[in-house]
């Protein structure tokens, strides 16, 4: 008796959902989404705002952009995530429906639902679709992880440090001055 075959999903079968749910599409498989708790939502804001005010302050070219944001990963229909926040510094990438290649910079704050997905599966396939740099916040642990994917490093820092970013050397985040509550 042969063995059941997984179902491989596409893009289209993200479109299709019922109203109101959420989804993400990883090499063909779909991964459920929670809604985000406040905190999460407040994280979200709070990084998001810095990150937007420095890039216009500077003039930069970079757009910030948070969840729910469409971006397609690989050129097939068998990849669809929506990152916390994702920052795309070539506006080529970008059309009505979200961006098409891999952002520049994305952090993922992490929800208890989320965790094996952010630490293991996206962090995975972010490397290897070209995200430049990817940081994991992780309330729950006082935690920031920073993987800086060209340089092939890893940082670790906690919620009371000033967090360096790759993609604008002049900007750092101090996590101890931002409140969460």
């Amino acid at each position: 008796m042969p063995l059941p075959q997984e179902r491989f999903y596409t893009i289209d079968d993200i479109y299709h959902l019922p109203e109101g749910e959420r989804a993400e599409l990883i090499d063909g498989q779909i991964y459920d989404m929670a809604p985000p708790s406040r905190k999460h939502q407040r994280v979200v804001i709070e990084l998001s705002t810095f990150i937007n005010n420095f890039i216009k302050s500077k003039q930069g070219a970079c757009e910030v952009n948070i969840a729910p944001f469409a971006v397609f990963l690989t050129a097939d229909d068998s990849n669809y995530v929506e990152p916390d926040i994702s920052v795309i510094c070539d506006r080529s990438k970008l059309t009505d429906k979200g961006c098409s290649g891999a952002p520049d910079w994305i952090i993922e704050v992490v929800s208890p639902g989320s965790r094996r997905m952010d630490y293991y599966t996206k962090l995975i396939k972010y490397q290897k679709s070209g995200v430049r740099e990817y940081w994991i916040v992780d309330p729950e642990k006082d935690r920031i992880v920073v993987y800086a994917m060209e340089k092939e490093d890893m940082q670790e820092y906690t919620f009371a440090d000033s967090v360096p970013s790759g993609i604008y050397p002049e900007l750092s985040i101090d996590f101890s001055k931002i409140h969460f509550e």
